[in-house]
């Protein structure tokens, strides 16, 4: 679970570190690509493939929703803010889906009183973080924006994974996302091709696919399987203090005293707005794996 973490947590390190030489497009469809290669291979070896006709419409829409729109917003995102920072508001998707329930679109996850506790914790994180970290620069916050975009699409991606995959192996699942996420990724990613690219581009577009999306889904299902969904999805709340470590010690970002704060009170509200436990229901889908990254 700690390798899990941190190779989530590094994911926002590999972004800002690709965003050097390539364009966010070319990014997102590399990652997808490289993730798609990794979980192809174990979906078919597992046979579990089949399971996945009659579901095209649902791949499609989870695809964009669950995989391109929030896998753009942060690379866009991190153009003009940390990655540190990146990380920790990322972890909003339960304050999201939270705040999703009070909607016509998701009644089902009508929050309690600790849900909505944790709801009004998370929203004073943020404010902290956009008013101390990002105050006074427009770029930094329309970065900041974007990736708490990002957390709305995880967190509805989560709810139609719920309805429409269910009984669905999470691996196939995963591994045609990936796939139709790329395709979807392909004509922008032509548009923008990298004329060269550095060593440092390369290794961390490679670690990002490979690693940090492809290998990391994998031992997430592994510790399903061993550990069982609620303890697994633990490192949903473990992944973000990692972001900010690789941020500081990797690329001397700085943080104030408001970053911690604000990890503290997005990271705990997001745990309280989940019901004050464990996330299982995301467990069992890509979300969590995105929502970190």
């Amino acid at each position: 679970m700690a390798v899990l973490a941190a190779t989530w947590g590094a994911s926002y390190l590999f972004i800002k570190v690709g965003l050097r030489d390539f364009s966010a497009p070319f990014l997102v469809f590399a990652r997808t690509a490289l993730a798609a290669l990794v979980l192809l291979p174990v979906a078919l070896h597992r046979n579990a493939l089949g399971a996945l006709r009659g579901h095209g419409g649902s791949i499609a829409l989870l695809a964009g929703l669950q995989v391109v729109a929030p896998f753009m917003l942060i690379t866009l995102g991190e153009q003009w803010i940390p990655s540190a920072l990146t990380g920790i508001l990322v972890a909003s998707a339960p304050i999201w889906t939270a705040a999703l329930a009070f909607t016509a679109y998701a009644p089902a996850e009508r929050p309690g009183r600790v849900a909505l506790a944790g709801l009004g914790c998370g929203l004073v994180g943020v404010a902290l973080l956009f008013g101390v970290d990002l105050g006074g620069d427009r770029l930094a916050v329309l970065g900041g924006l974007l990736v708490l975009l990002a957390g709305l699409a995880y967190a509805g991606g989560g709810i139609e994974f719920k309805r429409r995959m269910a009984g669905v192996d999470p691996a196939a699942a995963a591994a045609a996302t990936m796939s139709a996420s790329a395709v979807l990724m392909l004509p922008p990613a032509l548009l923008t091709l990298p004329t060269s690219a550095g060593a440092d581009s390369v290794s961390a577009l490679l670690a990002l696919g490979i690693l940090g999306t492809g290998l990391a889904f994998l031992i997430f299902y592994g510790l399903i399987a061993q550990e069982g969904p609620s303890r697994a999805s633990l490192v949903a709340y473990l992944s973000p203090p990692f972001a900010v470590v690789y941020g500081v010690w990797v690329l001397g970002e700085p943080v104030t005293a408001a970053t911690f704060a604000g990890l503290a009170l997005i990271v705990g509200g997001s745990y309280l707005a989940a019901g004050g436990r464990l996330p299982a229901s995301r467990a069992r889908g890509p979300a969590v794996a995105s929502a970190r990254s």
